[in-house]
């Protein structure tokens, strides 16, 4: 099983050379930590910076360079800041390769619920409803089930949606997932996760085919 770290490090083999990347709150914020030294990659936060690096080692912050979740950040050489008209027209304008975020619940088709639970205080949705309906290429990272144990991957959101049909890869704490017009499609699993207990933990539709190799980290 993998925890938050190991989330990020199989999400960071997704970025390609050359690709623009947005990396929302929570666990895609580490993506940037383990991309592959030898190819060059963007990372833009809605907030107004592109180049971003990895987070600081202690004591090195600078409390003016955040990202999108107030989190202190680095900056790589030819960094750039700017206002946030200037970023939600590179995000509307589809001039970012790769988005990343989090999910509170995915569906079978992509649905994706990620910005509020009913009858909680939330500060908002954010620029994720501008992300999922710009972005081409989108990958989740998320825990495959909540504290009570129930499956986050469904057949239909139960929670307000932030983006419909959208989704194209899920990682998980247990697998990394493909949304096809079928369902779930499983592609690999999770260091000592069993095909069975991923089927165990999805509550939609999930594709099994051949023999589901382990991750590489």
């Amino acid at each position: 099983m993998l925890d938050k770290t190991g989330i990020a490090k199989r999400i960071a083999q997704e970025v390609k050379n050359g690709y623009y990347v947005n990396l929302g709150i929570g666990i895609p914020t580490l993506v940037a930590n383990y991309v592959r030294n030898d190819i060059e990659v963007e990372f833009q936060s809605e907030n107004g910076v592109l180049g971003m690096g990895p987070f600081p080692f202690e004591g090195e912050e600078d409390a003016d360079i955040i990202n999108a979740g107030k989190q202190t950040i680095t900056t790589l050489p030819g960094a750039s800041f700017f206002d946030s008209a200037m970023s939600f027209s590179m995000i509307r304008g589809q001039h970012v390769d790769l988005t990343i975020l989090g999910a509170m619940e995915v569906s079978e088709n992509g649905d994706i619920a990620n910005w509020k639970i009913p009858g909680r205080m939330v500060k908002g949705m954010g620029g994720a409803m501008d992300l999922v309906a710009s972005a081409e290429n989108i990958i989740v990272a998320m825990m495959h089930t909540n504290k009570a144990g129930e499956s986050k991957l469904l057949k239909r959101c139960t929670l307000p949606l932030t983006g419909v049909g959208c989704v194209k890869k899920i990682v998980t704490n247990l697998a990394v997932i493909e949304v096809t017009d079928k369902g779930f499609k499983l592609l690999e699993r999770a260091p000592g996760i069993s095909v069975e207990d991923i089927k165990k933990a999805t509550e939609g539709t999930l594709i099994i085919e051949g023999n589901i190799p382990e991750m590489g980290l």
